[in-house]
């Protein structure tokens, strides 16, 4: 039986719902071929339509690539440049499929810093696709955890100030809402490319109870039949969410 054979038959309660990737090596793997770092990005585009179409056939509802972090400035400006323009290209080439697939695109992050050319292209596709009923991508562009948490405080603080929230009312479950990620599920599943073990700055409020995967296959080397293994290795593991695994067991 095929690995998405086997994805078909997982229950609700298996499969996943949101799947969030760290894309790393890009750069790495160019360099074991002797290219220049930006050959990595563009490989890694053919990454992420596998891992889009693998998302899509495995039925799963919301998947988070971390495309360019808050950290991500601090790169040399070359290599900046080329990851705008390669972005621009991208949204521009790939319109047609995601069309075609029902995927529905989405950004999170600080986009008001991004170039005005790019911000542009990324609010066109956006609106292009929002009616769109299958998976949804959403891009993490120049994004961190830090960052998302320091401007849901600064809104929080704003919305004191102006009447509409009580100090009192500010808990767990309303933090969320002041999130980027407030109208999706928190990430069943963070999978990080490239071998490192570590979460660089990304979703730090929502993987709070996520199962981590580490992949020591390089991004541009990453296609939806890791994804399916994954998948399929996560309908197997018990989460418990601070509850005993007998718990859980009656439940089910």
């Amino acid at each position: 039986m095929s690995l998405i054979e086997q994805i078909k038959l997982l229950t609700d309660k298996q499969l996943p719902k949101h799947i969030a990737i760290i894309m790393d090596g890009n750069g790495r793997w160019a360099k074991s071929q002797g290219l220049e770092r930006v050959h990595g990005h563009q490989q890694g585009v053919l990454s992420v339509r596998s891992t889009i179409e693998g998302a899509g056939e495995a039925g799963i509802r919301f998947l988070t690539l971390y495309a360019f972090s808050t950290e991500n400035w601090n790169r040399p400006k070359f290599e900046i440049d080329a990851l705008i323009a390669l972005l621009v290209q991208t949204i521009h080439l790939e319109k047609e499929n995601l069309m075609k697939n029902r995927v529905r695109l989405q950004t999170i992050g600080d986009i008001a810093s991004l170039p005005a050319h790019c911000q542009e292209q990324l609010s066109q596709i956006t609106r292009d696709t929002r009616d769109n009923t299958g998976l949804t991508v959403i891009l993490a562009l120049s994004y961190s955890g830090r960052w998302e948490l320091a401007h849901a405080l600064k809104n929080m603080i704003r919305d004191i100030n102006e009447g509409t929230l009580c100090p009192e009312q500010i808990s767990q479950e309303k933090i969320p809402h002041y999130l980027c990620t407030r109208d999706m599920p928190d990430p069943d599943i963070l999978i990080r490319t490239g071998g490192d073990y570590r979460i660089s700055n990304f979703l730090l409020w929502q993987i709070a109870y996520t199962e981590l995967f580490f992949v020591p296959a390089m991004w541009p080397d990453f296609r939806k039949e890791h994804l399916w293994n994954i998948i399929l290795d996560f309908s197997k593991r018990q989460r418990r969410f601070g509850k005993t695994g007998e718990q859980v067991e009656h439940e089910i």
